[in-house]
């Protein structure tokens, strides 16, 4: 029971009905103080979480450990038993990805401090360009022949190939074999055929040369990770409709309704959530097996078990939540992992191409 005094009105502020008790009779809400402290908000929320009665644990242990059961008391009618799975998901979500988001930040800060004098950072910031991504332009040649890296006669070969190519090749152009803008431009008032200035291509490698020009490699993969951690909860909340999807196809539609395959999803992807949290802290542990190499064995096959979980864990679970038998649900459960695995990969590649493309 509440320990906040009662209101001296004997008014209830949801539904204005007489309450002359501590809780109202018709709503049946708390007739006490509003105003709340932080604290007291932040301590509810975990509250409410837990039911005050260990459900949330139970929830958590029935999750990791007895696959679907979550999902098949749901649906069965017993569902205060638990915690509601959006409920759950939203928590689950909430916890794991700003764990990695602050322990990332960490690590950016720390990786961001100068060393002593200066000098590492301004090696750090230096661009060294390696030999196999120079542009074989005239002078680059000249250049390497000077070096004595090529002979004079190879000099003159390379150089006739240049003259003979009036065209950069399309391939190169995807794999951004140009030094910036203004090269790209100066190509294409030469009248190269693969390069127009309105089009998508055109477009698409001026925006990447333009980050590369403005950015070193190590600021595009630190903006790039913060951004790709900070939006990934929503190519996963995107994504769990269309997984429901793929089951939904592949199962009787008569017997399962798509509202049936969304409570399994929304319980399997907080499971997967679970363990990426988990895994992220056995990651965390590694500095210490350079201390204490005895433990090396003991993190990689902990690592090891736990990846092996995750990839295990959906076989089981979905033989008990739909109820087929072993050979076909193994079959239904492969065809689901398998085309489950490529749609994801797809929407993860565009998703990183995005963020990418819209890098500050």
């Amino acid at each position: 029971m509440s320990k906040k005094p009662i209101r001296l009105e004997k008014t209830c502020l949801n539904c204005d009905h007489l309450v002359p008790h501590r809780y109202c009779e018709n709503c049946g809400q708390e007739n006490i103080e509003t105003r709340r402290s932080f604290h007291h908000l932040f301590t509810r929320f975990f509250l409410d979480l837990t039911h005050y009665d260990n459900a949330f644990w139970k929830t958590i242990y029935n999750l990791m450990f007895k696959p679907a059961a979550l999902s098949k008391a749901y649906l069965s009618g017993k569902r205060l038993q638990y915690l509601n799975p959006i409920q759950l998901y939203v928590f689950i979500s909430f916890i794991t990805f700003l764990i990695v988001s602050v322990f990332s930040i960490e690590t950016n800060v720390v990786a961001d401090i100068p060393k002593e004098n200066g000098i590492e950072k301004e090696i750090t910031k230096a661009k060294i360009t390696p030999i196999d991504s120079i542009h074989f332009k005239e002078k680059s040649i000249d250049g390497l022949t000077k070096i004595g890296l090529i002979s004079q006669g190879k000099n003159d070969t390379l150089k006739k190939i240049l003259d003979g190519t009036n065209e950069i090749n399309s391939k190169r152009i995807l794999n951004l074999g140009l030094e910036n803008i203004a090269e790209m431009d100066s190509l294409r008032k030469k009248g190269s055929k693969n390069i127009t200035a309105n089009s998508t291509k055109y477009q698409f490698i001026k925006k990447l040369l333009k980050i590369e020009e403005e950015q070193t490699e190590e600021e595009i993969f630190k903006d790039f990770s913060t951004a790709f951690n900070l939006n990934l909860p929503k190519v996963l909340f995107i994504y769990m409709p269309i997984f429901a999807f793929i089951l939904w196809l592949f199962h009787n539609k008569k017997k399962w309704y798509y509202f049936d395959h969304g409570i399994f999803t929304l319980h399997y992807f907080s499971f997967l959530l679970l363990m990426i949290l988990m895994l992220f802290f056995i990651n965390k542990l590694e500095p210490l097996m350079k201390v204490y190499s005895v433990l090396g064995w003991f993190h990689f096959g902990l690592s090891t078990a736990g990846y092996f979980y995750m990839f295990y864990y959906f076989f089981p679970a979905h033989r008990r939540f739909y109820g087929d038998r072993v050979l076909l649900s193994f079959f239904k459960s492969s065809l689901v992992y398998i085309i489950s695995i490529l749609v994801f990969s797809v929407m993860v590649l565009l998703f990183s191409l995005y963020m990418y493309l819209h890098l500050n």
